[in-house]
């Protein structure tokens, strides 16, 4: 039996001349958290739809637990608990109800349904809300009752489509709290537009890029590897002269790993500040030699390693002038 949950290869779709998903390929284990990540457009939601059954590749291959999506979606679908980004639910109907709805629909026996439902209720922490009806509830809970319903049926993989869109603070840490919490029963890959939710959630990042694969790693790795950061320093001189800027910015640009450097806040006229950027290599221990061999005093050092996010734009906008 696979040891894979999703297996993804040479996945293309067409929508007419568009290509919105160009022969991707990726593969998750089970038991991993995965953060989907992407600029809109990029084939996100695509990639899950057809993991999902509700659409069709042109060509390639998606398979869940082993099961072909395509050849088999019925079983497929078993496997899956799926909550798209609109979320669709019935408003009118009590969220009692509705979880008996789907158990029904998702064929659940009868003999099962109220244990499941129970489950699912408190699992997702919707005992204040189980007898309200769905339209009157907060959009925290109706994500609730989005995440209660994908996983009523006790599915291997979760599906999560910007499960987070449109909730205030707080229920953003209390869906990314429960998010968690799911992530240690079940293989979940999870798409969002909230970096950090993926830092603080996911072991494993995928970013795709106008439908092709551009990144796939640890958000560590990503962080560390992939834009650097920056250095901010102040610095005066260890003669008392008064520093020229041009020629000590000259100076910080020849230290090995610095890209770019830009002016900054100094901490008065004897000073100067500059904001040094690197890509791979930290620069510090170039930077006090450097110091040293040109006559100047470090008053401030201070590294600020670049972030997901800077990654992720990085990775993205680079793609775009390639093409």
């Amino acid at each position: 039996m696979t040891s894979s949950m999703i297996e993804i290869e040479k996945l293309t779709k067409r929508y007419g001349t568009t290509e919105a998903l160009k022969s991707l390929s990726f593969q998750v284990p089970k038991g991993q958290v995965v953060g989907f990540l992407g600029p809109n457009g990029a084939g996100k939601s695509t990639t899950m739809r057809i993991l999902a059954g509700y659409a069709l590749p042109t060509s390639g291959t998606a398979k869940v637990g082993g099961i072909d999506v395509t050849v088999d979606p019925v079983a497929a679908r078993r496997r899956i608990g799926y909550l798209p980004e609109n979320n669709p639910l019935y408003e009118e109907m009590m969220v009692l109800d509705f979880l008996g709805f789907i158990a029904e629909a998702r064929q659940i026996p009868a003999a099962q349904r109220k244990e499941r439902i129970r489950s699912a209720i408190e699992r997702c922490g919707l005992q204040p809300a189980f007898n309200k009806d769905i339209g009157q509830l907060s959009k925290g809970f109706r994500q609730r009752v989005g995440l209660a319903q994908a996983i009523l049926h006790e599915p291997d993989l979760l599906i999560l489509d910007e499960p987070t869109s449109g909730l205030d603070p707080n229920q953003i840490v209390e869906i990314r709290s429960l998010i968690k919490q799911l992530g240690q029963e079940k293989t979940v890959i999870l798409s969002t537009h909230i970096l950090s939710e993926v830092q603080s959630t996911c072991s494993r990042v995928l970013i795709i890029n106008d439908g092709a694969l551009v990144a796939d790693d640890s958000p560590e790795h990503l962080v560390s590897d992939g834009a650097g950061g920056s250095v901010s320093v102040i610095v005066t001189s260890r003669t008392g002269t008064p520093l020229d800027p041009q020629l000590t910015a000259a100076i910080l640009r020849q230290v090995p790993g610095v890209s770019q450097v830009e002016p900054s806040e100094a901490e008065g006229s004897d000073s100067l500040g500059f904001r040094l950027r690197y890509s791979n290599e930290d620069p510090r221990r170039a930077l006090f030699e450097a110091a040293v061999k040109n006559d100047l005093v470090l008053l401030e050092v201070k590294r600020t390693q670049a972030s997901l996010e800077d990654t992720f734009r990085k990775l993205t906008t680079a793609e775009k002038r390639a093409a």
